[in-house]
């Protein structure tokens, strides 16, 4: 893996300077690479080698299976549906990528499914309260294959966020717009890839995503903002992923090192 190098503090407002900002309806500068992004083709580096990303050998290439029930469905949120009920991690992230990869091809219609009330998963990892998920001093387990573990969880609840945000508001379409469930539908795929990844990494390490306990509080958050794509769209991706990555000391102690994992 590519060693991390440790990153500047970035400034954060706070306070009156925090609260003029909202009161003046301020905001952020647009993310320069926005539409550089957007009209990007769907990535096919799904691997990790010696240089970084690069493309999977046809031995790592997956399950064929997974990404053709892309097929079976005629919409963007119809395929969408059929990644939430897809327990398997990689075969979830297979289908994922199966199906923007379609969608992009274009043709397709947003369509309207129905979204689940929860995203199929397998037995494993065991669910605990956020609580009771053990250090990996108590597991035994080396803290990169702990760190990478966490990672991977972020990143499955991340594709099944994006992919439940397409399906439960597609009969929204009229008023959000095709771009909103297109972006959605993108970041789901770029979250497939970061899993496939982080995947690759704990296999080589000795694991697998799977072998330790998590917490489902993201998911839990995302639940009570079913019926309100405004909320949705304020309290997830700009509280609960940040704060789900950020504010866990171990996982920010650990990337910001200047070591590999």
């Amino acid at each position: 893996m590519v060693p991390l190098r440790r990153l500047p503090a970035l400034p954060l407002t706070r306070g009156s300077t925090r609260r003029r900002l909202l009161a003046t309806g301020a905001s952020p500068l647009p993310w320069p690479g926005l539409h550089t992004w957007r009209r990007a083709p769907p990535s096919d580096l799904r691997s990790w080698g010696p240089s970084g990303p690069c493309a999977p050998n046809t031995d790592e290439a997956g399950a064929p299976e997974a990404g053709a029930g892309a097929g079976h469905g005629s919409s963007l949120s119809e395929m969408g549906a059929l990644v939430l009920s897809t327990a398997a991690p990689l075969g979830k992230a297979h289908l994922t990528h199966a199906s923007f990869s379609r969608w992009a091809a274009g043709g397709l219609p947003v369509g309207l499914a129905r979204a689940p009330d929860h995203p199929a998963r397998p037995e494993k990892p065991l669910a605990v309260t956020q609580k009771e998920v053990p250090t990996h001093k108590a597991m035994g387990v080396p803290l990169n294959a702990y760190m990478l573990h966490n990672l991977a969880h972020v990143e499955l609840n991340a594709i099944d966020l994006a992919w439940d945000t397409v399906v439960r508001f597609s009969p929204l379409r009229d008023t959000l717009g095709d771009g909103f469930f297109a972006d959605f539908a993108r970041v789901a795929d770029d979250e497939s890839r970061h899993f496939r990844w982080y995947s690759q990494r704990l296999a080589e390490l000795g694991f697998r995503y799977g072998d330790m306990p998590v917490h489902n509080l993201l998911w839990r958050e995302c639940a009570k903002s079913s019926s309100d794509v405004s909320a949705r769209m304020a309290v997830i991706p700009l509280v609960q992923v940040p704060d789900h990555l950020l504010l866990c000391d171990t996982v920010k102690n650990t990337l910001f090192m200047t070591c590999s994992v």
